[in-house]
């Protein structure tokens, strides 16, 4: 059944049950997942899931309700579970639909070519990307992981008040983990890639830079425990700022759940940072014109010289703040309700290369990578506590691997004490709804603990 057909008979069923103003957003998701291990395919898996959400305003309250059967038998279901919804509704929250903006922004951020290429293909490239890392170097014990994934998503949003807006988008990632061993020393790497270009995929460039930072950590052991002077890696940088993504959320804000309440138009980092959430960023991932509520999306500066300009708005947040929407609204997924998320979020790069800033250094540490960020960050206080791994700096020289150290501060705090940004932009891998990038970020100090 055509999906706009659909739509105008719900609204049509809706109106005649006193359902005010109402809105579907329908989703479409494939997904591709493949995982080679030892030569041979470990995992295989394609899922491609339909489903449709359907609120509307009933006797002044939201109501919410959704299917995955896309046809006029669920019609009367939907429209019964939004009545009953919006009667147990004691939320005082205002929602409401939104009539539509004045402009959006057309963008293309769907890759037929990345559809087109034969899966046999691209298990081959997860077999070769096996196969090289295990070639590169003789101390190559064992590839953990080896794998290649796809997503596409296709959304259509229409409503009572005339919006009818359509989004196709697809991505894909490649990740590879490896172990290596010398004597009695073990050691792990990793790599990863993302772009909806499929020629992006290099799988030797993958391989190699996963074995090269394994091998790089033979023989890592700790430091004494001190305060150092630290670089962040740009993925190191990266993973903690999207930790710490949600304090920027205005939900959270309202909440108590963020330090940066009150803080509009104050400094909270060094000037130097320029914070920037940019829906339509050359070569970003999560391109979109329009957000999950239908408001038109746009590039905005979150912290500027240093200067918090604003938090990320959905249209609840933002009408409760007596402000618009920046168009940050997210769904997860047609069963989700509107959350909110940045788009491609990043701290804009300076001009200096990660190796400048080392040689800059006497001593101090690079940390390359944190683990245990799911549990060792405090997102409302801003604390953290995480176990680290990267190299000692002497005399402006990498002189030895270091591991088994924990790196502590508080992320407000780091904020103000990056006294230089690298030139070398990179994202972490997407979790949620945001892509977030940050270049390699030196730090005054933070606190190390170690022997």
């Amino acid at each position: 059944m055509d999906m706009r057909q659909l739509v105008k008979i719900l609204f049509e069923r809706g109106r005649e049950k006193e359902i005010k103003d109402m809105e579907v957003f329908i989703q479409r998701k494939k997904n591709l997942n493949i995982r080679v291990f030892k030569g041979e395919i470990d995992n295989y898996s394609i899922s491609d899931e339909n489903g449709l959400s359907f609120r509307g305003i009933y006797n002044g309250k939201m109501g919410y309700s959704y299917t995955e059967k896309l046809d006029e038998s669920s019609i009367d279901i939907l429209i019964k579970e939004v009545i009953d919804n919006a009667k147990i509704i004691d939320s005082n929250d205002a929602e409401y639909i939104f009539e539509g903006s004045n402009d959006y922004k057309e963008i293309n951020n769907f890759n037929e070519e990345l559809e087109n290429i034969s899966n046999e293909e691209k298990v081959n490239f997860v077999k070769s990307m096996e196969q090289e890392a295990l070639k590169a170097d003789k101390r190559v014990e064992a590839v953990n992981y080896c794998i290649y994934g796809e997503g596409m998503e296709h959304n259509l949003l229409i409503n009572t008040k005339g919006l009818d807006l359509e989004n196709k988008s697809n991505t894909a990632h490649a990740y590879i983990s490896v172990m290596v061993k010398e004597n009695d020393d073990i050691k792990t790497g990793a790599n990863y890639g993302i772009s909806n270009n499929y020629r992006d995929f290099d799988f030797k460039t993958l391989s190699r830079e996963a074995v090269h930072e394994g091998i790089s950590m033979l023989g890592a052991n700790s430091i004494e425990s001190d305060n150092y002077p630290i670089i962040l890696r740009n993925d190191a940088a990266a993973s903690l700022l999207n930790a710490y993504s949600n304090i920027f959320s205005a939900e959270n804000v309202q909440k108590g759940l963020s330090l940066l309440k009150g803080k509009i138009n104050h400094s909270i980092a060094n000037s130097i940072i320029t914070l920037v959430d940019d829906p339509f960023m050359e070569g970003g991932i999560m391109l979109q014109s329009f957000d999950g509520e239908g408001v038109a999306s746009k590039k905005k500066n979150v912290i500027e010289k240093g200067v918090l300009k604003t938090y990320l708005y959905n249209l609840k947040t933002a009408k409760k703040d007596g402000v618009k929407s920046t168009g940050n609204g997210y769904k997860a997924s047609y069963k989700s309700v509107t959350s909110i998320s940045p788009t491609n979020m990043y701290i804009e790069k300076g001009n200096i290369s990660l190796e400048k800033m080392i040689e800059k250094m006497k001593k101090g540490i690079v940390i390359t990578a944190f683990q245990g960020l799911h549990a060792g960050v405090n997102i409302v206080s801003g604390d953290f506590s995480l176990s680290a791994h990267g190299y000692l700096i002497e005399n402006g020289k990498l002189s030895r691997p270091i591991n088994q150290i924990t790196v502590a501060g508080n992320f407000y705090d780091m904020l103000k004490n990056v006294e230089e940004l690298g030139d070398d932009l990179k994202f972490a891998i997407p979790r949620g709804g945001g892509y977030i990038g940050s270049p390699s970020l030196k730090i005054k100090e933070l606190s190390i603990s170690g022997k």
